[in-house]
């Protein structure tokens, strides 16, 4: 069981990545659940990628920067933006087919763009693809999936990564390879409501972290605008797409609001409708508010959407004759793992790729259906930058991957409540302060509530040994750190920009500063 590769993380990226880079050596790829369990497989909207003859890489960067709000790296932006064709024809070497009229890829238009340019499927683009790649990888002789496979420590040697600990079932584990690759998503379960998995708490980011790899940008969660209200649904997505094909939010009065809060109205930025929709529901005191597509009498939604629309249908909401309670939840997070044009680490032979790295793609917000293609062109510049290294030749550590055998025990019955009760009270918490409003009181807050977290943790630790290799003892510790980072990082922002907004500084400063925060230091704001 020596690998020349480990991949912590089985969603697009990782798996894009491992099926690329097994033509050099073994791939080994650890899911911490099931190969399905990641947010790729919920991403219903689609690939934005300039493949039109109407559309252009100035068009499509414009739009980035634009929904970047002043934070994006131009020099990241261009060039993953221009590897989207390329990307694209490689997708449909794979076998993966785009929905088409009459032979020509039909193109979807989302929430900041000035053009159609949303390959899809349907409406369960992410899933469609993520299926591929598992097939695709369980089907290769040279990588090796490991499911239910917790990475909890990356094992570092002079500043550089040389393996990690991980553990399962029944089993603690040292892996060591040349290369360790972070691919394990977001943060979206630090908050009570989100559109993420469940699993989405911050684990590769704290690994990173935790190795003194440098993290950047925490303070810009996005937050989706429509997520489905209804207590048997609260995670499912209402993808932006259907805005795109003309549906319009409604208000408690039953007016259309949007045009109110931005010329693009329903299609503006996804951070200025969340707000939009945040500042509705709290004048009239409503819960939610409506999509509303029924206006449009329009049977062929009913194709186009054919998840959403079952889904709902299963709810009792038909969206052809009724619309759409949605409200905002956490979504993608825009900052992460910092990493150069190669999806480099500040750490040695260390690499971030996908949602959990922090390219400059994004800035201060997401422009939707930017982040496939940010997963595909992460793992791509990886694997570029690995081939052309002139030490990639080099064997496979000597060191062997080590495993011993763990009399593991479930955390007795009032350590688990204790887990539980926590788990929810922090989410709750993040949610009501460091939500789509905040202000300097909340964020204040939520600082002197974390080290309440953080004393109750150790209490834990003290009183139970067993959660050592708790699944969910484990995903607290993270989910406490990254919340913590997130905190500081926008405690010290002192203006409101893309998905960050504190009512105490409503304006945007003059010079846009990236935050950034390492192992043993404070948060720091530097000049982009």
């Amino acid at each position: 069981m020596q690998h020349k590769f480990i991949v912590i993380g089985s969603g697009l990226a990782g798996l894009s990545f491992a099926l690329k880079a097994a033509k050099l050596g073994s791939v080994l790829v650890l899911s911490k659940d099931k190969l399905i369990q990641a947010n790729t497989w919920r991403a219903q909207g689609g690939v934005a990628a300039v493949t039109s003859a109407t559309d252009s890489f100035e068009k499509h960067i414009e739009d980035t920067l634009i929904a970047g709000d002043g934070l994006c790296q131009k020099i990241a932006v261009q060039q993953i933006i221009e590897q989207g064709p390329a990307l694209m024809h490689e997708l449909q070497s794979l076998g993966i087919k785009f929905d088409s009229i009459n032979n020509e890829i039909d193109l979807g238009k989302e929430g900041g763009h000035s053009q159609r340019r949303i390959l899809h499927i349907d409406d369960f683009t992410g899933q469609a693809l993520h299926s591929r790649f598992i097939e695709l990888c369980q089907n290769h002789p040279n990588i090796k999936l490991l499911e239910h496979t917790y990475a909890t420590e990356l094992i570092s040697d002079k500043n550089t990564c040389v393996g990690l600990k991980a553990f399962d079932e029944k089993h603690s584990y040292e892996f060591y390879a040349p290369y360790v690759i972070i691919a394990a998503g977001g943060t979206g379960k630090a908050f009570l409501y989100t559109s993420n998995w469940s699993g989405a708490t911050g684990d590769g980011l704290c690994l990173a972290y935790n190795i003194g790899a440098e993290l950047s940008n925490l303070e810009f969660t996005q937050f989706h605008p429509t997520c489905l209200y209804h207590p048997a649904a609260r995670n499912f997505l209402i993808s932006e797409a259907l805005r795109g094909e003309g549906g319009k939010l409604l208000n408690s009065k039953s007016e259309y609001f949007m045009t109110k809060y931005h010329p693009l109205a329903d299609l503006a930025p996804r951070d200025i409708v969340s707000r939009a929709i945040d500042q509705e529901m709290k004048i009239s005191g409503s819960e939610c508010v409506w999509l509303d597509l029924a206006y449009m009498k329009n049977p062929e939604h009913k194709k186009r959407f054919p998840k959403i629309y079952e889904r709902c249908l299963e709810l009792g909401i038909d969206f052809l004759k009724t619309p759409i309670p949605v409200v905002p939840a956490a979504h993608y997070m825009c900052g992460g793992i910092t990493v150069n044009q190669h999806s480099e680490t500040t750490v040695k032979n260390l690499f971030a790729l996908g949602e959990c790295a922090e390219t400059g793609l994004h800035g201060a917000n997401r422009l939707a259906s930017n982040s496939l293609l940010e997963c595909l062109a992460t793992a791509e510049n990886a694997y570029q930058k690995i081939l052309n290294d002139k030490s990639s030749s080099k064997q496979t550590s000597e060191r062997l991957d080590l495993s011993k055998v763990i009399n593991r025990q479930a955390p007795n019955p009032e350590t688990r409540f204790h887990i539980t009760t926590l788990w929810k009270e922090l989410r709750r918490m993040m949610w009501n302060r460091m939500g789509i409003v905040r202000s300097n009181t909340l964020i204040e807050g939520a600082l002197k509530k974390i080290e309440f977290f953080e004393h109750e943790i150790e209490l834990i630790k003290s009183n139970d040994s067993n959660v050592i290799f708790d699944h969910e003892f484990t995903e607290l510790l993270n989910i406490c750190l990254i919340s913590k980072l997130m905190i500081l990082s926008a405690q010290g922002r002192k203006e409101s920009r893309g998905c960050h907004f504190n009512t105490n500084y409503p304006q945007k400063s003059k010079i846009a500063k990236k935050s950034r925060c390492r192992l043993g230091h404070s948060v720091e704001y530097i000049p982009t």
